[in-house]
């Protein structure tokens, strides 16, 4: 059965999103293998079942041996270890290959962060730090370990003895690019390194924004760093938007060719990142006993050096309590007068403000529930929020819950 999983699943003209639908018409995998008439397959074109009547089993049974050779293990959609989190995205990989310890994603914090490989040095220092800070507040960081943000981000992980994982656009005994040789050793001893390719398959340009939907469809949310106008790490941040991933993005130089595009997720609403308890804050509740706070003071220049954890004070440490996310979350210079919402004030709202606005009440809703009752997009219910958050007419909750804000 393992071979009829690899069989399938590199069919060149089969996406993942066809072999999916393909396979709902049949008991099993095998049962779609050994079938001799696709007929009942309804809008199956004549390429695909071209494809699907070619049986060599072949280069599946190269396959598996190669792994066997090199120590990689295999995981398939229909697994009881496939993560849930990506089996809910759009078009799921049928195969995954790995090296190292498969994590139990569903149970983590997972978080990527990603960004550009030309990297500036506040850029590779920030990411750097936020591996570092996302794994002391218990999340499990996600990379593409990629040259700049991605590396960086990774060794901060280590360097806090966490154990992250290196999506790949390559084979997982592929090491590209080849100067990061030792940090995918380390990521393979301590953490995991996983593809969707076969192995021995190069990084060929086009399967990095297929790798991309990996990086969101594993993790809780996706924090760019750094990121040009035009940048694989807005990619990923799309992907996370179109599977209802969070976005997080660091604020960049205003100006400056690094981070235009961070800067411009930031203007779209993706949330503010400075530190690492900022994007953990919003799991507090999602994973209790996971997520816990973490504050540090680190030097420029001396990394890990001259660290201060806070993760309980005196008090809290004596009773073996965490420290808990507020129940409300709001915006800088809450003791303002909020707006009074009266008409003339939702008068001055944009369509999309109004729409999102509509469907609040006084009582929290998590963000899917806004975005199928506005009828609006991600991004545009996103920005909207971020509108109103900072006039007071809303008010952010812990897990991305959002309310009216108390008049």
């Amino acid at each position: 059965m393992l071979a009829h999983w690899i069989w399938l699943s590199t069919k060149p003209a089969i996406q993942e999103r066809t072999a999916l639908n393909i396979l709902q018409s049949f008991p099993d995998i095998s049962a779609l293998y050994h079938a001799r008439d696709y007929s009942c397959v309804e809008g199956i074109t004549k390429k695909v079942v071209s494809q699907l009547m070619d049986k060599s089993l072949d280069y599946a049974s190269a396959v598996i041996q190669l792994c066997k050779e090199r120590k990689i293990q295999i995981l398939t959609y229909a697994d009881s270890a496939y993560p849930s989190r990506l089996k809910n995205i759009y078009d799921p990989p049928l195969v995954l290959y790995y090296k190292g310890q498969l994590p139990e994603f569903d149970a983590e914090a997972a978080i990527a962060v990603v960004g550009t490989r030309k990297a500036t040095t506040y850029g590779c220092v920030v990411a750097k730090r936020m591996g570092y800070q996302i794994t002391k507040c218990g999340g499990l960081v996600v990379t593409g370990l990629a040259a700049g943000i991605d590396g960086m981000a990774a060794q901060g992980a280590l360097i806090a003895n966490g154990a992250p994982v290196g999506v790949l656009g390559c084979g997982v005994d592929v090491v590209y690019p080849r100067f990061q040789e030792k940090l995918f050793q380390m990521v393979e001893r301590k953490g995991c390194l996983i593809s969707e390719f076969t192995p021995g398959t190069p990084p060929n340009g086009w399967n990095f924004p297929k790798r991309n939907r990996l990086l969101s469809g594993l993790s809780c949310g996706v924090v760019v760093v750094e990121a040009p106008a035009k940048s694989g790490a807005l990619i990923t941040a799309q992907h996370a938007l179109d599977q209802g991933r969070d976005v997080f993005a660091v604020p960049g130089n205003v100006g400056g060719f690094a981070s235009a595009g961070s800067n411009q997720l930031l203007r779209s609403g993706a949330i503010v990142a400075q530190h690492g308890w900022d994007v953990m804050s919003e799991y507090v509740d999602l994973f209790p006993g996971k997520v816990y706070r973490w504050l540090s003071r680190i030097e420029w220049e001396d990394f890990p050096q001259d660290v201060i954890e806070l993760r309980e004070t005196p008090k809290l440490a004596a009773t073996g309590q965490r420290f808990r996310q507020p129940a409300e979350k709001s915006v800088d210079n809450s003791s303002r007068t909020p707006y009074h919402v009266s008409q003339q004030d939702l008068s001055g709202l944009s369509a999309q403000e109004r729409a999102v606005y509509a469907v609040l009440t006084s009582e929290p809703q998590q963000i899917d529930q806004i975005i199928v009752r506005s009828g609006l997009n991600a991004s545009e219910v996103l920005a909207s929020i971020t509108l109103l958050e900072v006039k007071g007419m809303i008010t952010r909750h812990p897990g991305k819950y959002y309310s009216q804000a108390k008049k």
